[in-house]
């Protein structure tokens, strides 16, 4: 598809942003898997209920603008996956994996609240109001999601990852 207007690049970055939701999907769960603490693992499970409800708000949104998504895959969301996927092969299960796992997670939090704020802002400049209300629930639960972690991380996880060096 070329994009030649506004409305065309709304189309590609929502289709691009469902891609990265369902790549997501099957991230979560081995990150789950893959962390000690038991909190984390419960906020990996959790986002992936989030997860799968946003891909059905995004289905809302396609239907409101009468399109389906386009088959393109998010190259960003594979390569943010790869960087999770490395320090669980790299690094023993334990404290410092989960320092390493909230960091690939954030990193994959900021690229969604970037995506989302973007789709907001279009859906409001193509006055989508109805699209704009579903974009901005994921977004806003992105952004509670990214906090989560960082109560995670300052909360404890740190600190334990911290006390294993001396």
């Amino acid at each position: 598809m070329s994009i030649e207007n506004l409305e065309d690049l709304f189309r590609h970055e929502l289709s691009d942003m469902y891609n990265a939701e369902k790549q997501l999907t099957k991230a979560l769960p081995k990150m789950a898997k893959a962390a000690h603490d038991a909190d984390l693992s419960a906020a990996f499970t959790k986002h992936l209920g989030e997860t799968e409800d946003q891909i059905s708000i995004l289905d809302q949104v396609f239907e409101l603008c009468e399109c389906k998504p386009e088959r393109i895959k998010c190259a960003a969301m594979e390569g943010l996956i790869e960087e999770g996927k490395d320090a669980i092969s790299e690094i023993d299960k334990g404290p410092i994996l989960d320092v390493a796992l909230i960091g690939a997670a954030q990193k994959v939090e900021h690229y969604e609240i970037a995506g989302y704020g973007t789709l907001c802002a279009l859906a409001s400049k193509l006055g989508y109001t109805k699209q704009e209300k579903l974009l901005r629930k994921i977004f806003d639960q992105e952004c509670k999601t990214d906090e989560a972690l960082t109560k995670l991380a300052e909360g404890g996880i740190n600190d334990e990852a911290l006390a294993m060096a001396a």
